[in-house]
């Protein structure tokens, strides 16, 4: 998880591109696991509350599977630090039974999880660590634990974590209870051993704190979810990590104001649609649902880091999910999709495919057949363009788009925006995250501008 009170920030650097637009659908599962009451299905929407912020009343609990006590500090010896506002935990409990909700407790997190080097390394503060653990699930009536260490070395120290989680969910399973683990979004799979998966319920990957501005994209958790499940994580355990703040890039990581929770960056004016406000990168009602929507066909759910951020009515990012589970992963993506549309750009001028043979320009007085593009249906709330029986790429931003593309896959997928105001308008977002520029025609069209204006909006058969 992240939060700067207990959390280092988790660094999902880029893993092989190829690899971030496959989709896999890897099955798996182990004895004695308990089922969860789910939304939809099992599809899994698990929110964590911390213990320091936002109250157990303002929780959607209805809108989830899960949710989860952020955090309890664990010592080298085997036991833990007295749980910060246990009244609190008291409460999420009751909510959540009342609800047919799960409730876990989230053990370490960043900058809390120190104890558990000392705890791997003997076997009788493994065996202390599972009895408290199953003592402090009792006392307060929890359906489980979430074991979050911010992380473990490979080698030795991964085999002997794969040991303590064994024989913590053997224990928890014994007693009808859950076991789950955080994990980085990327490059974390050599403290994670195969092992793991078959004592594990599920896996929160955090696909989060990329960088400090647009931290989180479509794109992100795409890659990150491939490079879990290509670690062998099955697919009903994988849990795609959201986050419910976003990153000030006019701020340094270390400011303690660098990472405003989405309902005050909505608050301060930041549209609910987008992703970007000012200088700061969060995910908007758009880009969750297509997470919510990529994760129902390619994870076992959704994870939210954390819930006080949520916004309420129209703007909440719970409900946003909330409503993609319950269209069993439909999302609308408000395009004319099916049928042959044109492109005109601030400058008057028609975009262009130039025929797939250079990149792409918005430079044409009249629109022809190479002007001409399919609106087609992506999933997961998306479209992509086609032209000439080839499909526009966003070419990840690196360089100018193109479109010579035999098939769609993440780098020609696109959010189809409606411009504010306009019926007549739209702005084409990639999944980096970034918004097509038809650049006034002066040079190759790019997809490379966080924040869309007037060379970002095009006018639909006009």
């Amino acid at each position: 998880m992240r939060k700067r009170t207990f959390f280092t920030l988790t660094t999902c650097s880029l893993f092989l591109l190829l690899l971030a637009s496959c989709e896999k659908n890897i099955t798996g599962s182990s004895a004695g696991k308990t089922e969860p009451r789910a939304v939809t299905g099992s599809f899994k929407v698990v929110g964590y509350l911390p213990s320091y912020s936002g109250a157990v009343s303002h929780v959607q609990f209805s809108k989830l599977t899960h949710i989860i006590y952020a955090f309890l500090i664990p010592t080298s010896s085997g036991g833990y630090d007295a749980v910060d506002n246990p009244v609190k935990l008291d409460s999420m409990v009751t909510y959540a039974h009342a609800n047919g909700v799960k409730a876990m407790i989230s053990v370490g997190g960043g900058g809390g999880g120190n104890g558990f080097a000392g705890i791997v390394a003997s076997s009788s503060n493994i065996t202390t660590f599972v009895n408290n653990m199953m003592s402090f699930c009792n006392q307060y009536n929890l359906d489980g634990v979430d074991i979050d260490w911010e992380y473990p070395s490979g080698g030795t120290q991964a085999t002997n974590f794969l040991t303590m989680m064994q024989q913590l969910g053997t224990a928890l399973h014994n007693a009808g209870k859950q076991l789950s683990v955080a994990v980085i979004g990327e490059d974390g799979g050599n403290y994670i051993e195969s092992g793991m998966y078959k004592t594990i319920d599920f896996m929160t990957i955090m696909a989060y704190d990329d960088n400090n501005f647009q931290h989180s994209t479509y794109e992100l958790a795409t890659q990150c979810m491939a490079y879990w499940l290509g670690q062998g994580c099955p697919a009903s355990e994988a849990v795609l990590g959201v986050p419910f703040y976003g990153h000030d890039s006019s701020l340094s990581e270390n400011d303690p104001n660098d990472e405003p929770e989405y309902n005050t960056i909505i608050a301060g004016g930041g549209n609910p649609q987008l992703d970007v406000f000012g200088a700061i990168g969060y995910n908007g009602l758009l880009t969750m649902k297509s997470k919510t929507s990529y994760a129902m066909a390619t994870g076992g759910g959704i994870g939210i880091w954390e819930l006080s951020g949520d916004a309420t009515g129209s703007s909440s990012l719970l409900s946003a999910i909330y409503q993609v589970v319950q269209a069993n992963g439909v999302v609308s993506t408000g395009a004319p999709v099916g049928t042959i549309v044109t492109f005109k750009g601030f400058n008057g001028l028609y975009v262009t495919s130039n025929d797939g043979d250079s990149s792409m320009e918005c430079n044409r007085a009249t629109a022809q057949a190479w002007e001409d593009f399919t609106v087609v249906d992506a999933g997961y709330g998306k479209v992509a363009l086609q032209a000439m029986s080839h499909y526009v790429s966003s070419e990840d931003g690196g360089i100018p788009i193109t479109c010579n593309r035999t098939s769609y896959s993440t780098w020609e997928e696109f959010d189809w925006i409606p411009v504010p105001g306009s019926t007549t308008q739209v702005y084409l977002r990639g999944t980096n995250g970034l918004f097509i520029s038809s650049e006034d025609g002066l040079q190759a069209m790019t997809c490379t501008w966080p924040v869309a204006s007037g060379w970002e909006a095009f006018g639909v058969n006009q």
